[in-house]
């Protein structure tokens, strides 16, 4: 078995290409942060935090499982795919952690 660091399969690029988004869209939203947006009482009382916030969370669950999808049907071995779907994955608990014990 042989182990790269850049992905050869598209399913493998996807994934990677998905992880980059998440990063942008979680700069984008902790820079609206630094800048002085707040939210309100409701997830969506601020338009702009909640799109970045939505946009990073599904970026990153969908680098999960097409992450997954490249590593089981196309046998991807690349150390980024293997990251992104750590990270898509960590998100994956946090969203769903999230939802069935709220706060």
């Amino acid at each position: 078995m042989k182990i790269n660091f850049i992905p050869r399969t598209i399913l493998g690029k996807w994934s990677i290409g998905l992880i980059i988004f998440f990063f942008l869209s979680f700069a984008t939203l902790q820079l609206f942060i630094v800048y002085g947006e707040r939210g309100g009482v409701g997830f969506f009382s601020n338009l702009k935090l909640a799109i970045s916030a939505l946009f990073a969370g599904v970026c990153s669950i969908l680098s999960f499982f097409t992450g997954i999808a490249a590593v089981i049907r196309r046998k991807e071995r690349s150390i980024l795919v293997f990251f992104a779907t750590g990270i898509g994955f960590l998100v994956l608990l946090f969203v769903l952690g999230e939802i069935l014990f709220p706060h």
